[in-house]
């Protein structure tokens, strides 16, 4: 089995063309789907460490932003700025989170898995340890 490859768009199998069932298991013959090339010359880069997701019946809103605020902090200072917002269908949706779950399951299977509650990750000082 190939290793997954991070770098492939949403919805692309990497590695140019791959067979595709084209009536599901009734056995009939596969057809090729084409590769598809793809200019990020013009793309943006910006970093987020916060996204909020919202959905309507037809499309996903995916609203992406700068989270400034300390972990510690009882009550937000003030709200995150959405600086981003990436409208897509469910389709699409769909075919994003298979990449990123590949992606994430790539990256964990080398560094070690990924841990998301934020207090668990801090290191703190064992009682009555030196703090030097």
């Amino acid at each position: 089995m190939d290793k997954p490859n991070p770098n492939v768009g949403a919805g692309q199998s990497g590695g140019g063309p791959q067979p595709r069932s084209a009536a599901g298991a009734g056995g009939q013959a596969a057809r090729q789907v084409p590769a598809i090339e793809i200019d990020d010359s013009r793309s943006l880069t910006t970093y987020a460490n916060f996204c909020r997701v919202r959905g309507g019946p037809d499309e996903l809103m995916i609203d992406f932003g700068l989270n400034m605020q300390s972990l510690g902090a009882a009550t937000p200072a003030k709200p995150i700025p959405i600086d981003h917002r990436i409208v897509v269908n469910y389709v699409t949706a769909k075919r994003m989170l298979h990449a990123l779950a590949l992606a994430v399951q790539h990256h964990e299977s080398i560094f070690g898995q990924i841990e998301v509650d934020a207090q668990k990750r801090m290191i703190r000082p064992a009682p009555g340890g030196n703090s030097e």
